[in-house]
């Protein structure tokens, strides 16, 4: 299983939201390209970098600076907010990042086409809400299952996920286990990455339990930052 540290990045900030509120920030002094050589540093093999500004606009903001990241790193970085349009694609994956987190837009029965050009880059970036998937920076809950969208998403050879559950994003109070066994459980072959609610080692611990059942992998945010998670004990614990 893979301890995949997350980097959230507003104003050229680390930064963190409650629940994806953009009302309820917590900044840190961290400046984003050290902070993820430190990562690097402590075993990560792959680092989740999340344009906030983006997310919002609609568009890629702070693009610069999550190319200096990838150039200063040596691991994997995979790359979220604001990526709507297969320009936006190329620009990241021309700065040699590899794993592109597409959100709303891979709702867009319009975006099929350039879904099949990039399955092999894309990750599905799924935020739910009660089994809902949230949009718009989850500002709005649709109508569609989850479960129904990670099933079809696969069916057309997008099977890396990132779910989150929005309810404990942020909350420090454990991940949605049921939510994640669900998909798990129903989608076999999925790579799922777990979001939200890991801090402690206990939570790494328990998600280690479900990589028998395919979990690829935990984004953890808040708890390192606040130091309640090691992220070097983390990743021992994810490779043991």
């Amino acid at each position: 299983m893979q301890i995949i540290p997350a980097i959230d990045i507003r104003n050229g900030k680390c930064v963190r939201l409650v629940q994806g509120d953009y009302s309820r920030q917590i900044n840190y002094e961290n400046d984003p390209v050290s902070q993820a050589m430190f990562f690097e540093d402590c075993g990560a093999e792959i680092i989740h970098v999340v344009d906030l500004d983006g997310a919002k606009e609609g568009h890629p903001v702070n693009s610069d600076l999550v190319c200096e990241i990838r150039s200063k790193v040596n691991v994997e970085v995979e790359i979220g907010g604001g990526i709507r349009t297969e320009k936006d694609i190329c620009l990241y994956a021309e700065a040699g990042i590899t794993r592109i987190i597409i959100g709303t837009k891979i709702l867009n029965p319009d975006f099929s086409e350039t879904i099949s050009k990039y399955k092999n880059s894309i990750v599905a970036g799924i935020d739910a809400k009660d089994g809902k998937v949230a949009t718009h920076g989850w500002v709005n809950v649709s109508e569609h299952n989850a479960l129904d969208v990670i099933r079809n998403l696969c069916s057309q050879g997008v099977n890396r996920i990132i779910f989150t559950d929005i309810a404990t994003d942020g909350m420090m109070q454990g991940p949605n286990y049921d939510s994640l066994k669900q998909i798990l459980d129903n989608i076999p072959g999925v790579a799922l990455v777990a979001s939200g609610g890991v801090s402690s080692v206990d939570d790494v611990k328990k998600l280690k339990m479900l990589e028998k059942n395919g979990l690829f992998g935990c984004i953890i945010g808040k708890a390192i930052y606040d130091g309640m998670i090691d992220l070097k004990e983390a990743v021992r614990i994810a490779n043991g």
